[in-house]
């Protein structure tokens, strides 16, 4: 007929480092990190056009404690919007699990909390880098395996991998130390190997943060909550503050490709026309 095909879209919201506290305990003494998080979460549900989907990447508590999974689960229950998560180093994968409403996407085998999403034209693949008791992340040979087995299965669709811990170095010395580390080189071999890989997408470091990885783009989203330090000194001291909140709005369409928008949760005075003063130059 010469009618030319819709083009096909999706939008995903991704928000990351809620660390959900048992009820009136801040973190750190200092971080209201439920209300901050309920905030950012009233804010995506309330995204016109609505996300196809919500992503949190980690640290979806502050202790892994059933407390804190009931109190975060309720917030979610009530969203209207599917959500995938992988954990971060301060969850629980048990307790993660049992927790919170799982969503048939989320791939549970091996005791790992991942997840393989066909979203429209496009594949998600959520990676566990969880290494309990430890801050720093790692990718054994199963999760990496699991890795190459669905980017084989996406059969050349578009791909972002969203993981808790980024796998490369960024600066902050000591958020640097704590990325992922074991199994890295292998993932960054395997990643290499897939051009059709668009992003990869993380949390753990509390700041907007993007590189060039393995031949593609790895961005770390800004907490909801409290952001690390911005110190690229030597001696980087692990501080916070409290900046802004803000999350990742991932934007896919095929005439466009893959767009990344960074949003506040706070709110500003506007929105205001563009409206020119008459005696302005460029008005005449």
């Amino acid at each position: 007929t010469g009618r030319s095909q819709p083009d096909s879209s999706m939008l995903i919201a991704q928000i990351t480092d809620l660390h959900i506290r048992p009820r009136g305990k801040p973190a750190y003494r200092v971080s209201e990190t439920n209300a901050l998080s309920e905030r950012a979460l009233d804010v995506v549900a309330r995204l016109l056009p609505r996300p196809d989907l919500l992503v949190i990447t980690g640290d979806l508590t502050d202790c892994g404690l059933p407390e804190e999974y009931a109190l975060l689960r309720a917030m979610l229950d009530g969203l209207g919007l599917p959500v995938l998560v992988v954990p971060g180093n301060h969850d629980r994968r048990e307790t993660l699990t049992a927790g919170l409403t799982v969503d048939p996407r989320q791939v549970l085998d091996g005791g790992f909390v991942q997840f393989v999403a066909d979203l429209g034209p496009m594949r998600l693949i959520g990676l566990d880098t969880l290494l309990p008791g430890k801050s720093a992340g790692a990718l054994c040979a199963t999760r990496l395996a699991f890795l190459d087995k669905a980017l084989a299965e996406a059969d050349g669709k578009p791909v972002a991998i969203f993981m808790h811990h980024p796998p490369f170095d960024c600066g902050i010395r000591h958020m640097d130390a704590i990325r992922l580390l074991d199994g890295a080189q292998e993932f960054a071999a395997i990643v290499a190997r897939h051009p059709n890989i668009e992003r990869i997408l993380c949390g753990h470091h509390h700041r907007p943060i993007v590189t060039r990885f393995a031949g593609t783009i790895a961005q770390i989203a800004p907490s909801v909550t409290h952001q690390v330090t911005l110190d690229l000194s030597e001696a980087s001291p692990s501080t916070f503050h409290m900046e802004p909140p803000a999350y990742l709005l991932q934007s896919f369409r095929e005439s466009a490709g893959f767009v990344t928008h960074t949003a506040y949760v706070e709110r500003f005075p506007g929105p205001y026309p563009f409206v020119l003063d008459a005696d302005y130059p460029g008005s005449h």
